[in-house]
Parts: structure tokens; C-alpha cells; sequence
């Protein structure tokens, strides 16, 4: 039969117009073809052959400038405007399958061209809309405007005819008579706003200033609407990540709405505006201004949450229609059209598309709205350290460790409060639908199921708390172990010389231990947890079926059955997170608490001088609250924050007098509670002058200086900072307990000025700096502070001067700057910084200093007693007018000299600090060689020019490292849990098979009662081993991580401790201790819920497609394109999670270390003036970490929004091969329920497959790094001999022989030792000394054989110690070390870890020590506490406790390395007799740095180059007076 427009039946009208044009359909039909084909014929010659030749594309992102108004509307039309046309051609589908109509095309065309024309419109103005060209527009309001007339008229002979509101059709047209209304009046608008025609002077348009701002690079706020809800702007960055890593400078900047500082002023508006002028001091709610700034956003969020909720509720309903309805395949006039199963397979497509755009669109908006406020937060909560009260930080109310806390927990509790908040409110709306519905389906027994599920609810609940409460004792253990670890690694060379590593290896076991026992509990109750969550679904369904069962004679329907057993799943969900939001709001109250009493700490006061005049009024003091400008240059009114403004550069008055530069009157300062520290203060410090305050420890000196830069309270007081140069004003101030950035050398010293080389060069060498940058690996460009090399403390003191000589200020405050140097050092800061480098400048400087002998030099002094002024004046003055003072200054002036003669006999201490560095870094660079051989491999393939090896590289899984990690948790737990696992998901299988199987044959034919039973009870039956199971693998899984988490603990922990020192040398301490904290932790209680939540994501969705494909086999067709598409969605999105996450995670740090470096430098910044700048910083560091964060939420939405698209694919296609199986009559309509049911829950789990995938993956790095660790050669240490065949008492002499020696650290290095022989006779006192690096310390070491000997031998006794046991042989010598090292704990276990000696016996070494007295008087004596590293004792009592170790253990031979080096002389004079008498019986070998220690020694040898230069005795040496001692000894007298 011929196709023809209007039908071709025979002998009808289709054509006749006798009653009029319009009364025929078939015209009417064409007549609304028109305004379509005028569309597509005028568009498609513009699409194809205008576009790239305009020429009006501006220089931006153009393609996500949106510039017309009602931009969303449109969309959000046009997409109604196609879902009708669908239906409209559904309609006419469904009209001429159930008459005699044949082929009438009119009724087919008109809408399938307006779905053309409807997807040409959008496409056609999205062009337009990024050139930026709306004349063209006019082309789309002609059509919206014909297109509404030709329905129009349609419509209006539709109501003609009668066909009216209860058809179909009619409904129809008339929507899309309403839509096509509503799109013209979206044009009409534009034409309105823009101007583009019909108006004289059309309207220009600038893009947003986000956008002419190439740095921006997320666009999620000004793409279009499609793309806002798909992500497509993500694709570039996420399919790019596979080619090269993503970096910081890729991610970009933020736009300006998301920056910390705009959302801080939002915040900051709405708390300040909450302080009424009637009750000043009420404070302001902290939930209150959250919700006024950004209660918007939560709003829509909520919005969007409640439509994607209810519309997930269309699934069960749409498998209840298709099951019940699979007979009507074909319509009959009578029946509704939510009756026809591929209608309702397509609504439920639909369905299931929107709810996952909708709830993806409301988690992005809280994710966003939370980060918006946790920048507020951390810009208020920093504002607020620059303004606290300094006496809050010293009196203890603030502590630092509570600044952190709020910065890295608080505010973060804040955020993911937000991010679940909406779930507080949407939640119980589901449930209760979620009941009613069931209700519906299932009668009175519904009620029963969900009363399962909300009974077991609080059982959740506090399964959670138990949880929190777990982990914080675990917490507790886990920081305990790290502080031994950390102890033993800083003394590990102390611990193997002495062979203790065994008894601190068990030590910190012991603690492991208990953190197991909590790390038990823990695994036990997230088992319990998981387990409920899979367990409470088939106990649902269980009670469910088995009461409707008891109370109906006939069983539910399929279609009930699994429209409930899909209502089930929706439920569980929302009452799993219901015990973790409302956790999450308590944590959040408290937060909130701890936040607003932050805030309302003591602040610092206004202090008006700070402006330089007194006589300002208060208006003007609180102005320098925030000092600087952050003011973006296009927009400068928006940017200011806290009116930031330099303060004011005062023009000189003629009346001022130039003399003083600071005058305090009767001042009374206080730091917090009401009694003054100082009192009745009155001075004045002469400008230009060289002012030094002195007294005695603790008289207050620094509270002077403090008070006079505004930072402690007064009672009373008028002083005045008065500026004789209009460009300088602030302080440069240098604090006694030096403060550094994490920053360069250079960016410490210029803090913030402009550099300025010769003037930087001269402050260098004022400081006496330069021979220590040389010694750094980058010279003035290595990073140092916390995060940096550690500098001992005169570096750091010298780099805080410099930094306050360097600063162009007129007034310098130096708080005792000598107090870390030594005498060479202290003079000549004096007299090239101070009298020559500031007095030269002409500078004010106020000097406090305890070194009386710098009064000479001052021009005026201020003398300072218990909190008052005693005396001010020049020498003279004092001199003359307080001889008593006078005198006391000149006996601790000789006092002090004696002092300085002695000093300069030793060897400087800062000549020892700048050696422990050269060694730092001699074993830095070496490493450095053989650094991680991970990152070389990761380079090379980088610098690949086929760019594919490093893409395969980067997107595959490491296989072998999740093996090692199974393998190390034990192969029985490995099988168990992946046998229980395919065990428990086919049960589950099982169970809803049965169910489908059971409620078909209900329906098919009256089963016999006792049919009915047996099935009952085999219902009952699978589901208690489901249960069971359930239970299983929950445990299962945690045990295997625990022992997994066990045994890679145990094995680092001896693998390092047992490793050679040379490993110890290479290897940074930091990169040790991440092995034991950070890698540890994720092993510990990462890892296993992701492996978990990754196999059972897996697993049911394998199952799932299992199912489905077992039901209708049709169904693997559709399956390959859809795993092709899922497959690259994975590998995509793993690799660009890994690198956003990497970048989220070390852009955090510096912002963290900025906040505690703020918090303890607090009195330095504000001397300097430099809030501003800081929290200019602190704000980019905000920003850039908000950026990687938003970034990485964002590539979980487009995954997220993928791989929902694709299981709603995978509903429709499950849904038409069920429909076309049914059609064929192939399978009853239980199997079909069960598919779908089983389809819905594949849209739930994809996701959830991929990013575990991916969080596994980037946890499994832990498991590489520990691993890489486990690979270290260990010391050897089984010697030759057995340990019963050496003498007890071996070494009873002390007699040494070395023969040939040759030592090197490691078979790659040189030899540090060439061919050296020596015979040490019994009982001789022997000295060794030479040039740092002639091998005097690497000898010292070799008598432990802690070093490789390859060549020669030393022979001790008899016994050649290469063949001993190492454990024999180091616990049978002693050895003082250079740095004295002093573990936490008594100080029993400080000279005998092994518990072996009487108390009598320690005792007698202290008393040897001359430490006796001391001891006796500490609480406690032997069993006082020694904190970490003896912080409690001197260096010098300190370097005692080690003489007297070395005592205990009655060794014949004592070795001491540099023993004097670090101590003064009173301390070394105890150590000589010590040497002399208590060990005169012993074989001493010293190993000089300071030579006149080894002039009674029987015998000195010389080295040079690890070869012998000189071997005699002392008398003998110095005759030779060209030889090298003789020019020792001289050096050093």
C-alpha cells in the first residue's frame, strides 16, 4: 500500500476542502509542518557556513559566556517542549494502532519534525549565544511565534470537534501551545534587556570579570545548563589527566563569588550585623549567620534533594506497572496510558535520569556552599589570631594545639555538616513515603518490615558512637607508639652502639599492642555496622513476606512483591545515613561552641599610636586593625576587607620634637588579670640612639619592649611612638625565641621588602651568615622553618636579627639577641650589625641584653628591677649618681670576662653547629643519589616522548601490590573472604529468585497448600543464611585488613631497626616516620572498608547483570557498548581523582603551617606591621586548596553522573528485553520483576564500583611505600662465632689490635679508612684527633663494626670482632657520644634499659658523675621523669647522664667521640677526672675535637685523609715543631 501524507484510503476525503481550509486535519497537520521546516531551512545554512568567520569572539572561555537573559528558562523549556513532542508522537502511535487508520503520515511528521526542530533550536542558540551575535536571534522568535499560531489553531479546532480535556491529544497541544507561548515570551524578553533590535542604540555587553580572567578555570557557574548538569566542562581536565598529571597551575584560580574573602565579608556582614546597639556585649549566633550567608544555596539544595527523592520513588511504582501489566502489550481505547509497559519502561528511564540529575545537582551545590564556608571560617577564625590579646597565648587560654584544632577540625566538621544537612531534612519525608507506599502495596505487613528496619535504627546509632569512641582510644595508642618510634629513630646510632634495639623494638610493640586491642574493637563494631546495613534489607523482606504470608491466604502478586522488595532498597539507605548525619550535627553543635568562644577571646586594644599620634580620636585607632590593601584592580570597592589600609605616612608637624622617639609616662601594663607586670614606668628613648635595657632573669625586660609595642594591657598610661621620617613606620622587631617562615633564607631575612642586594649582603655578613648559607644545599634559596632543614638555634637567632637589620624601619628592637651565640659571634654582630650597620642608618635601637660588658657602647641605659625602672641614664650618669649599681655591674663584668677567656679556648660552638649540618647534608646528598628509585622510574617515563607508556602507567591498577597487601593479611583469611563473599551474594540471589519463583506460581495456579509451605520455609531457610553470611564476610574482611595491618607493622618496624646506620644516614627522618603515622593509619583503618565497599559494590553488580542476562539473554547485546563506555569512565576518572586528591591533600599543609606559624610569630607580625600580608597569603592559600577540593568533588560528579546515565541505559534495555520476552510469552512475571529490581540497584552501585576503585588505588600507594621500606639489607647479625663460644668477661684486658684496616659506609662510596695499623696496649689513654673528615669518627665506629670493613681486621682480646655476633660485641663496649641522648622515662631505664644492675651499683656511677646530689634531689630520685630527649636536664647534666651509662657497663674499653664538644668548661673539667680516675684501669680512646683535652693521653695519633699522618707520644709530637699536632696545640691556645 502506497505511503501518502494525508493516508490513502480508498474513496476518502483526506483531500476534499469543500468544508473549509481549515476544517480538514490533514491541512491543519501540514500547516504546522511550516513553521518546522522554515526553522531547519533557515538555520542549517547559518550553522553550517557562518560560524568561524565571527570575528566577535571575544578573548575568554567564549564558549560558557552566557549572555542573554533567561538563559535557564530556555533550556529547561525547550527540554519540556522535546519530552512533549515524544509523547506527542507516543499518542498518535497509540491512536492508529487501535483504528482503522492506515499510514497517515500528517499524523507522524508534524512531531517528529518539531522534535528536529526543537533540538535544531537549542543547538542554533547555544552558537549564537557564545559568538555573541543576538541578531540572529530573530530567526528563532519568527518560529516561536508561527509555531504558536499553527497549534493554536489546531488546538482551537480540536475544541471544535469536541475532542476535548479527557483526551489525549487535546492535553497535548495544548501544552505545547503553552510552551511555545512561554518560549516567545523568553525571546520577547531578550529583545526587551538587549536592545538588539527595534531599538536605536542596541545594548553592549561586557563578559563576566571571572572570565576575562584566563586563570579561572572552573566554569560549573557560567556554562550552559546541560553542561552545568553533565559536567562537560570537566572533560578536557579528566581526559587530559591521562596525558600529563594535573597541576596546581591547570586547576587555575576561583572564580570571585567562591573566594575566601568574598565569602568572609558575606559571613562577617551577617555576624556583625547580629550586635544591636541595646545589648552590645549579647554575642552573635554563629548558626544564625550561616544561615543568613548562605542559607540560599541550602535551600536549592533542599529543593532539588525533595524532587530527586520523590522521583526515585517512580521505579518501584514503574515495576509494579510493567509486571502487573505484561499481558497488554497492544492498546485497547479503554485503558489509561500509564498502562502500556513501553510507556511506563520509558517513564521510568526518564524517571531515573532526573532524580540522578537532581540529586547529583544538589549534593555539587552543598559541596560548594560547604567549601564557600569553611573559607568564611578560616578567613574569620585568621583575622581573628592577628587580633588576639597576646597575654591569651602566654597565659595559656589559647593554646596553639586548640588554634590547629579549630583550623584543621572544626572548621571541617562545619563543612561536612553542610554537605549532609540536607539528607536531616529529606530523609524523614522518604522514609514516610517510602512506608506509605509499601502500605499500598503490601497491607497491614508492610508495616511490619519497615517497623524492622526502624527499630534496628538506634542499634545503628550506637554501633556509630561506639565507633567514634573506638577510634579515639586508638587515636591515643597510635600517637604514644609514634613518640617511641619517633625516640628510637633520633637515637638509633645510640641503640645499636650500645645494643638496646631489641628491648625499644619490644617497647613500642607493647604499645602496638594495645592499639590492636582498640584497632579489634574498631574492625569488630564497622563489621557490625556493615553487617546491619546488608542484614536489614532481608530481615525487612523476610518479616514482610513471611506475616503477609500468615495474614492473606493468597500471596502477593509479583508485581507487589517486587515493587516492595524495590521500595525496600530506597529505604534502607536514607536509616543507614540517619545515624551518621545526626553524629555529624552533634559533632557540628560542638564545633559551633568551641568556634563562638573563639571569637569572643580578649582581642588586643585599640591602639590609637599605632597611627602615630596620640591626640587621634578612637575613629582613627581602629583602623589599624587590618593593614593592607588586597584590592583587586577591576573591582575596589568590593575587595577591601576590614578597611585594610596602610596606615596613615604623617607629614612632619614643625613642633614636634625630634629627640624622643618613644616616651612612656606613668605607665601601668598588665598581661590579662588586673595585677601590673610593670609598674609606674616613665622613659624616654632618644631617637637615632643606641638605648640597652639590663637586669636581672625575669625582671621584665621583653614585657618593656612588648608594652611599648602596644601588646600587653595597660592600666593607665600615655605614650607616644613619634616617626622622624615620613617612610618608616613600623618596628623591626627581633623576639628572643626566634620565630622563621617556612619560607627560603632569603624571604625569612627580607620578610616581605623589597630586596635590595647590597644591602642584603651586608646584613649577611653583619650576622655572620654567609659561612652557613654556603653549607646549605641551596645556599639563601633552601626552604627552612618547620617543613624545612632544622637549623640549630644561633642559626636561627642570627637569620631573626638579620631579618630585623634588614627591615627599613626606623626602630629596632632586639629582645637579647646573644643569648644562643658564642663570644666571636656576639661581637661581631655588636660591632658590624649594631654600632656600625644601624648606628650608621641613623636608627633608634633599643638593645636588651644580659652581656654587661656592651654597656660601654650605649648612649643611653635603662636599668629594670622587679617590674619597675631603677635607674635610666648614660654610664656617666650612673656611674656618678649609683656607685652601688656601678660596682655590681663591674664584678659580673670580670665575672664575665673570665667567661670570654675560656669561651675563646674552645672551639666555637657555632664551628660545631655549622659541622652537624655539613654531616646533615654529606649524608643528604648521597641519598639524594639513590633517592626513591619510584620517582627516578616515574621521571624517565615521563620524559618518554611516547606519551602512551606513561597513560598505560598511570591507569593501571597495581595489581601486585594489592596481592602483597592479601598475601601479608594471610592466605586462609584471603580465601575465607572471598569464598564467603561469592557465597553470601548468591544466597541473596538465591533469595529473590525464590521469592520470584514462589509469587508467580501463586498467581499461575492455586498451588496446593503444602506447595506453598515448602516454600515458605525455604524462604525462610536462604534468608537466615544470607544473614549468616552477611555476618561472615563483614567480619571477614575487617580481620583480613587487622592482620594485613599486623604483620606489615611488625616487619617495617624490624626491618628498620635493624637496618645498617648508614640507612639511618640517607634517609630523611621525616620520610621514616610518615612510613609508621601517615602510611601506617590508612593501612590500619582505610583500607579495609573501601576493600570491603569495592567488592561488595562489584559483586552485586555482577550479580545484577547476572540476573538479568540469565532472564533475558537479548540483554548482552545492549551489555558491550555499555561496559566499552563504563570501561573508559573508569580509567578516565582513577587517574584524574589520584592527582586532584594528591593535590588536595598537599595544598592543605602549608595552609595548616601557615596558620600555626601566625599563631606562634603573632608579637613579630604586628611589631612589623605585616598583617595585611599575611592574610593576603593566607587567603591564596585558602583559595588554591578550595580549588583543588572543588575540583575533586566536581570529577566525582561527572563520574557519578555517567555512570548513573549509563544504569539508567541498562533499566531501559533490561526493561524492553523483558518487555519483549513477555510479549513472546517467554517467562512468567516474577523472573521479569526480579530484573528489574535487580537493574535498579546497578545505578546505585556503579559509582561506587569506580571510586572505590579509585580510593583503593591511592591507598594502596601506603602499602607500596611500607613495602619498598621491608626491601633494606639488615645488619648482619650472626657473627662466625657462636655467642657461647666468647668469654664472659671478654674483653678482660683491653687490648687492641688493627691490622690493614680499610672502611667504607657503603660498597658504592669511597673508602673513609685506607690501611690503617695501631696497638693499643691495656689500660692505655689514647687520643686521636684531625681535620673534620679525616676519618676520626668513622674509626670511632668501626670498633662496633658499625661500618663496612672489607679489608684488614681489628682484633680486641684476641678475637677478630668481624666474627662475633654484633648483639655480643656492642653490648661489651662503651661509648660517649657527642650528642647526649636521653630517652623519655626514668632515669633508671635512662642508664639501664635492660633492668640488670643493683640501685647500688647506679648510684655509684652517678655519684661518679657528679650527678648524685642532683638526682637525690628530683622527686622520685633514680625514678624521675626524663621528658623527650632530656629537654628537663642541661646539655651538660645531660652529656653526664651518658658519662655515667658509659660507667655502669663495666667495659675495659671506652670510646669517646667528641665527648667535650658541646659542653662548657666546668662540665669537661668533671669528665677529664672522671676519665682519669674511674676508668684508670680501662683502655680510653678519645677522640678530640679540642686537642689540649688529649695533652696527658700515653699516646696521640694524628689523622689526615683516613691515613695515620703522626703515632706518638704527646711530648714527643710537640717537639716537632713543623709536624701537625705542634700546629694544633698552637691553633688552640
Amino acid at each position: 500500500m502506497a505511503l501518502s501524507f494525508c493516508g490513502s484510503d480508498n474513496g476518502s476525503n483526506s483531500y476534499s476542502v469543500n468544508e473549509g481550509v481549515l476544517n480538514n486535519g490533514c491541512f491543519v497537520d501540514a500547516l504546522n509542518l511550516v513553521p518546522h521546516v522554515f526553522l531547519l531551512f533557515i538555520t542549517f545554512p547559518i550553522l553550517f557556513i557562518g560560524w568561524g568567520s565571527q570575528s566577535s569572539k571575544v578573548q575568554i572561555h567564549h564558549n560558557t559566556w552566557l549572555h542573554f537573559p533567561g538563559h535557564n528558562m530556555r533550556w529547561i523549556l525547550t527540554f519540556s517542549l522535546l519530552f512533549v513532542h515524544v509523547c506527542e508522537k507516543i499518542s498518535y502511535h497509540i491512536i492508529t494502532q487501535n483504528t482503522s487508520f492506515t499510514n497517515h503520515l500528517h499524523l507522524f511528521i508534524p512531531a517528529f519534525m518539531g522534535f528536529i526542530a526543537a533540538t535544531t533550536s537549542v543547538v542554533y542558540y547555544h552558537n549564537i549565544e557564545t559568538s555573541n551575535f543576538p541578531k540572529l536571534l530573530l530567526v528563532l522568535f519568527i518560529y516561536w511565534v508561527l509555531a504558536f499560531i499553527t497549534k493554536s489553531i489546531k488546538l482551537w479546532k480540536f475544541a471544535e470537534y469536541s475532542v476535548g480535556p479527557q483526551h489525549l491529544r487535546f492535553c497535548i497541544t495544548a501544552l505545547l501551545v503553552l510552551l511555545y507561548g512561554l518560549l516567545m515570551a523568553v525571546e520577547i524578553n531578550v529583545i526587551r534587556v538587549r536592545k538588539y533590535v527595534f531599538f536605536a542604540n542596541p545594548q553592549k555587553v561586557k563578559p563576566p570579570e571571572d572570565l576575562q580572567d584566563l586563570g579561572v578555570r572552573f566554569l560549573q557557574p557560567f556554562v550552559n545548563l546541560l553542561s552545568k548538569a553533565t559536567y562537560w566542562w570537566m572533560n578536557p581536565l579528566i581526559i587530559g589527566a591521562h596525558k600529563r598529571p594535573i597541576e596546581l597551575k591547570k586547576i587555575g584560580k576561583l572564580p570571585i563569588a567562591m573566594r575566601a574573602l568574598t565569602n568572609y565579608l558575606r559571613l562577617k556582614d551577617a555576624y556583625e550585623d547580629q550586635r544591636t546597639a541595646e545589648d552590645p556585649n549579647r554575642p552573635p549566633s554563629i548558626w544564625r549567620s550561616m544561615y543568613r550567608a548562605f542559607g540560599r544555596p541550602i535551600l536549592l539544595s533542599s529543593t532539588l534533594r525533595y524532587l530527586a527523592d520523590l522521583l526515585s520513588f517512580a521505579g518501584p511504582l514503574c515495576i509494579s506497572g510493567i509486571v502487573k501489566n505484561r499481558s497488554q502489550t497492544r492498546f485497547s481505547p479503554d485503558l489509561s496510558l500509564l498502562q502500556n509497559t513501553s510507556v511506563l519502561a520509558v517513564l521510568l528511564f526518564l524517571a531515573l535520569v532526573l532524580q540522578r540529575t537532581f540529586l547529583q545537582a544538589s549534593y555539587y551545590v552543598t559541596i560548594e556552599t560547604g567549601i564557600n564556608l569553611r573559607g568564611a571560617l578560616l578567613a574569620m577564625i585568621y583575622n581573628k589570631i592577628l587580633r588576639l590579646s597576646t597575654s591569651n597565648m602566654s597565659m595559656g587560654e589559647m593554646t596553639l594545639g586548640q588554634i590547629n584544632n579549630l583550623v584543621a577540625i572544626e572548621t571541617n566538621q562545619l563543612m561536612w555538616f553542610l554537605f549532609l544537612c540536607p539528607n536531616l531534612w529529606s530523609m524523614p519525608v522518604q522514609i514516610v513515603m517510602g512506608v506509605i507506599m509499601l502500605y499500598y502495596f503490601m497491607g497491614c505487613s508492610a508495616l511490619v518490615g519497615a517497623s524492622v528496619i526502624v527499630l534496628l535504627a538506634p542499634v545503628q546509632y550506637r554501633i556509630a558512637t561506639k565507633l567514634a569512641d573506638t577510634q579515639k582510644s586508638t587515636l591515643e595508642h597510635s600517637t604514644d607508639r609514634l613518640k617511641k618510634t619517633t625516640e628510637i629513630l633520633k637515637g638509633i646510632k645510640l641503640l645499636k652502639l650500645y645494643a638496646w634495639e631489641n628491648i625499644f623494638c619490644d617497647s613500642v610493640e607493647d604499645t602496638r599492642g594495645k592499639e590492636l586491642t582498640s584497632l579489634k574493637t574498631f574492625a569488630f563494631y564497622t563489621s557490625m555496622s556493615i553487617f546491619m546495613n546488608a542484614a536489614i534489607p532481608i530481615a525487612a523482606v523476610l518479616a514482610t513476606f513471611v506475616v503477609y504470608h500468615f495474614i492473606n491466604e493468597t500471596g502477593p502478586t509479583p508485581s507487589e512483591a517486587f515493587a516492595a522488595l524495590a521500595l525496600f532498597h530506597i529505604l534502607v539507605t536514607p536509616l543507614f545515613l540517619l545515624s551518621t548525619v545526626v553524629r555529624f550535627a552533634v559533632k557540628a553543635m560542638v564545633s559551633v561552641q568551641k568556634l563562638s568562644e573563639f571569637l569572643q577571646s580578649d582581642e588586643i586594644g585599640d591602639d590609637s599610636w599605632r597611627n602615630g599620634d596620640t591626640s587621634v580620636s578612637m575613629e582613627a585607632g581602629k583602623k589599624h586593625l587590618g593593614v593592607t590593601k588586597a584590592i583587586n584592580r577591576k573591582q575596589p570597592m568590593r575587595y577591601q576587607m576590614d578597611n585594610y589600609e596602610q596606615p596613615t605616612r604623617r607629614q612632619m608637624r614643625p613642633t614636634e620634637t625630634e629627640d624622643v622617639a618613644v616616651k612612656v609616662s606613668n605607665g601601668f601594663f598588665t598581661w590579662g588579670s588586673n595585677l601590673s607586670t610593670l609598674s609606674d614606668i616613665n622613659i624616654c628613648i632618644p631617637t637615632g640612639q643606641l638605648t640597652m635595657i639590663v637586669g636581672q632573669v625575669g625582671c621584665g625586660k621583653s614585657s618593656l619592649l612588648l608594652a611599648m609595642l602596644g601588646e600587653m594591657q595597660t592600666l593607665g598610661r600615655k605614650y607616644n611612638i613619634k616617626e622622624s621620617e615620613i617612610n618608616r613606620y613600623s618596628v623591626a622587631y627581633a623576639t628572643q625565641k626566634s620565630w622563621l617562615l617556612n619560607a627560603t633564607v632569603e624571604e625569612n631575612i627580607t620578610f616581605g621588602s623589597p630586596f635590595n642586594k647590597q644591602r642584603y649582603k651586608t646584613v649577611i655578613d653583619a650576622c655572620s651568615l654567609q659561612p652557613d648559607i654556603d653549607l646549605l644545599p641551596f645556599g639563601d634559596q633552601t626552604e627552612i622553618g618547620e617543613r624545612g632543614i632544622n637549623l640549630s638555634g644561633g642559626q636561627r637567632q642570627r637569620i631573626c636579627v638579620a631579618r630585623a637589620l634588614y627591615q627599613n624601619t626606623n626602630i629596632v628592637f632586639l629582645d637579647d639577641p646573644f643569648s644562643a651565640l658564642d663570644i666571636h659571634l656576639s661581637d661581631h654582630l655588636m660591632q658590624e650589625g649594631i654600632l656600625k650597620f644601624l648606628q650608621d642608618d641613623k636608627r633608634t635601637v633599643v638593645l636588651v641584653t644580659h652581656k654587661l660588658q656592651y654597656l660601654i657602647h650605649a648612649d643611653w641605659i635603662i636599668a629594670m628591677k622587679d617590674g619597675s625602672v631603677l635607674r635610666e641614664g648614660t654610664l656617666k650618669d650612673i656611674q656618678t649618681h649609683d656607685i652601688e649599681l656601678y660596682d655590681h655591674w663591674k664584678t659580673l663584668m670580670n665575672r664575665q670576662d673570665h667567661g670570654l677567656e675560656k669561651d675563646v679556648q674552645q672551639d666555637s660552638q657555632t664551628t660545631l653547629e655549622r659541622k652537624t649540618l655539613r654531616r646533615a647534608f654529606y649524608s643528604r646528598e648521597a641519598k639524594n643519589q639513590i633517592d626513591d628509585e619510584d620517582e627516578e622510574e616515574e621521571e624517565e617515563e615521563e620524559d618518554d616522548d611516547n606519551m602512551s607508556t606513561t597513560t598505560n602507567r598511570r591507569s593501571k591498577i597495581p595489581w601486585r601490590v594489592c596481592w602483597c597487601y592479601m598475601s601479608s593479611g594471610g592466605f586462609f583469611m584471603a580465601f575465607l573472604m572471598v569464598s564467603s563473599k561469592l557465597l553470601k551474594h548468591s544466597v541473596i540471589v538465591a533469595i529473590d529468585y525464590w521469592l520470584a519463583i514462589w509469587t508467580s506460581s501463586k498467581t499461575s495456579q492455586s498451588a496446593g497448600a503444602g506447595q506453598d509451605v515448602s516454600n515458605g520455609s525455604m524462604f525462610i531457610t536462604l534468608c537466615a543464611a544470607g544473614i549468616t553470611l552477611c555476618l561472615i564476610t563483614s567480619l571477614t574482611v575487617e580481620f583480613l585488613g587487622l592482620s594485613a595491618a599486623t604483620n606489615l607493622h611488625h616487619n617495617l618496624l624490624n626491618k628498620i631497626i635493624h637496618a645498617p646506620i648508614r640507612f639511618f644516614d640517607i634517609t630523611p627522618l621525616g620520610q621514616i616516620l610518615n612510613r609508621f603515622s601517615a602510611d601506617t593509619n590508612i593501612i590500619d583503618q582505610h583500607i579495609p572498608p573501601t576493600l570491603e565497599s569495592l567488592t561488595r559494590s562489584t559483586l552485586l553488580c555482577l550479580s545484577a547483570i547476572g540476573v538479568i542476562s540469565s532472564i533475558t539473554p537479548a540483554f548482552l547485546i545492549a551489555l558491550v557498548p555499555l561496559a566499552v563506555a563504563f570501561y573508559f569512565i573508569q580509567k578516565y576518572f582513577r587517574v584524574a581523582s589520584k592527582d586532584l586528591q594528591d593535590l588536595d591533600d598537599s595544598t592543605q599543609l602549608p595552609l595548616l603551617c601557615h596558620f600555626s606559624e601566625t599563631a606562634e610569630g603573632l608579637t613579630t607580625i604586628r611589631a612589623f606591621r605585616h598583617e595585611a600580608r599575611f592574610k593576603q597569603r593566607m587567603l591564596e592559600l585558602t583559595d588554591t586548596n578550595n580549588t583543588a577540593y572543588l575540583f575533586l568533588s566536581a570529577a566525582n560528579r561527572w563520574l557519578e553522573v555517567r555512570t548513573d546515565y549509563l544504569g539508567a541505559v541498562i533499566v531501559l534495555t533490561a526493561a524492553g528485553a523483558a518487555i519483549w520476552s513477555l510479549r513472546y510469552g517467554l517467562h512468567s512475571g516474577g523472573l521479569v520483576g526480579l530484573g528489574l529490581t535487580y537493574a535498579l540497584t546497578v545505578t546505585n552501585y556503579l559509582n561506587w564500583v569506580v571510586r572505590n576503585l579509585a580510593d583503593l588505588e591511592v591507598q594502596m600507594a601506603a602499602v607500596k611505600k611500607v613495602n619498598s621500606f621491608l626491601g633494606t639489607e639488615s645488619e648482619n647479625y650472626e657473627g662466625s662465632m657462636d655467642a657461647s663460644q666468647v668469654p664472659e668477661n671478654w674483653p678482660q684486658n683491653g687490648e687492641i689490635k688493627i691490622q690493614e684496616l680499610c672502611v667504607r659506609y657503603d660498597p658504592m662510596l669511597k673508602p673513609v679508612l685506607k690501611h690503617v695499623n695501631m696497638f693499643i696496649e691495656p689500660g692505655q689513654k689514647v687520643g686521636i684527633c684531625g681535620r673534620t673528615g679525616s676519618g676520626k669518627s668513622s674509626l670511632s665506629l668501626a670498633f662496633f663494626n658499625m661500618v663496612d670493613i672489607f679489608e684488614g681486621k681489628i682484633v680486641i682480646d684476641g678475637i677478630d670482632i668481624c666474627k662475633l655476633p654484633l648483639q655480643t660485641l656492642r653490648s661489651r663496649l662503651s661509648i660517649i657520644l657527642q650528642d647526649p641522648v636521653l630517652f623519655s622515662g626514668s632515669i633508671r631505664f635512662n642508664l639501664d634499659p635492660e633492668r640488670t644492675c643493683t640501685d647500688d651499683r647506679l648510684w655509684e656511677a652517678l655519684e661518679i658523675a657528679q650527678l648524685k646530689n642532683m638526682v637525690k634531689a628530683l622527686p622520685g630520685g633514680l625514678d624521675a621523669v626524663v621528658t623527650e630527649g632530656g629537654e628537663n636536664f642541661s646539655v651538660g647534666q645531660r652529656q653526664l647522664f651518658c658519662l655515667a651509662r658509659a660507667f655502669v657497663r663495666k667495659s675495659s674499653i671506652l670510646i669517646m667521640d667528641e665527648a667535650t664538644a658541646s659542653i662548657d668548661m666546668a662540665t669537661e673539667n668533671i669528665l677529664q677526672k672522671v676519665v682519669m680516675t674511674a676508668f684508670a684501669d680501662r683502655t680510653v680512646v678519645t677522640i678530640a675535637h679540642r686537642v689540649h683535652t688529649i695533652l696527658t693521653a700515653d699516646l696521640v695519633i694524628v689523622m689526615k685523609r683516613g691515613n695515620i699522618l703522626e703515632y706518638d707520644k704527646p711530648e714527643t709530637l710537640l717537639e716537632q715543631e713543623d709536624g701537625m699536632f705542634a700546629s694544633f696545640v698552637r691553633a688552640d691556645m
